[in-house]
């Protein structure tokens, strides 16, 4: 198998501090967060940024901000920003605008689902105005399937021409809403996949643990932090380190190595 590859998703839409504690709001505390994680053997930062009142948003400025104190601390990690549909205006202006800066990938949900109280909305239109946007950029889009439409999608984009393979994916599982998080649905999944794909499983709450396992088994990627789930056992807060080093340590237990940046390039096609 390909060596594993870690994904971080430190903060996302949803964890407040008042949900965590631990929650990296702050363009300090996640830059501290990023760095801390990149040590214990996350190779792709997942990038979320908060406003002054601690909401999403897709502000540029922010995630310029994040990028600018990641390049000056020497962070040794792939940059990859969201285009997520819960930061602010629904409109490729606005979800898109940061995709001009320097970085090796970004977010791409190919349909819309639901969240447990709000609608993942991803119009056709504004899904291939932001593909278009990241091929103009040379960046790697990674897909955001919450279900196997979005799959299907991809398949659909990749024959038109809008997506070029090979391709990305995150399957992201257990949102109430969208595809529950089950072993059978996982390999469902991955089958469906289109070929030459790599895949990274995102699994929400309590099937983190037991999906991310599996994952590393069949040779697929992870992602983990405090996006996907806040608490590390039941009544303990998790932290983002605390997260990256319990994926590490499953993965010494199944005989996984860990990637490092430099072979995410070779491994995701990032060159």
């Amino acid at each position: 198998m390909d060596k594993l590859i870690i994904t971080l998703a430190h903060t996302g839409n949803v964890p407040t501090k008042e949900i965590n504690p631990n929650t990296p709001v702050t363009v300090e505390e996640i830059v501290n967060d990023i760095k801390a994680c990149a040590a214990l053997g996350a190779s792709i930062a997942h990038i979320h940024v908060r406003d002054a009142s601690e909401k999403p948003t897709s502000d540029r400025s922010l995630f310029k901000s994040v990028l600018d104190r990641l390049d000056a601390e020497k962070v040794n990690i792939i940059r990859q920003l969201s285009t997520g549909a819960r930061g602010g205006e629904n409109t490729v202006a606005w979800r898109g605008q940061m995709l001009d800066l320097k970085v090796q990938m970004a977010s791409l949900s190919t349909g819309s689902s639901n969240f447990p109280n709000s609608v993942n909305a991803n119009a056709p239109e504004l899904v291939e105005a932001l593909a278009s946007k990241m091929l103009q950029n040379g960046i790697k889009p990674e897909i955001e399937a919450f279900d196997l439409a979005m799959i299907s999608n991809a398949h659909f984009l990749l024959k038109r021409g809008i997506l070029k393979g090979p391709l990305h994916f995150n399957l992201v599982m257990n949102v109430p809403g969208s595809i529950v998080g089950t072993p059978k649905n996982l390999m469902y999944m991955v089958d469906s996949l289109p070929p030459d794909s790599t895949w990274t499983v995102t699994a929400i709450g309590k099937s983190h643990v037991p999906l991310i396992t599996m994952a590393i088994a069949m040779g697929g990627h992870v992602r983990t932090g405090l996006e996907d789930v806040i608490e590390y056992e039941k009544g303990i807060p998790a932290s983002n380190p605390m997260l990256v080093e319990r994926v590490a340590r499953i993965a010494k237990a199944v005989g996984r190595p860990i990637a490092t940046p430099e072979e995410v390039y070779d491994l995701l096609s990032l060159r």
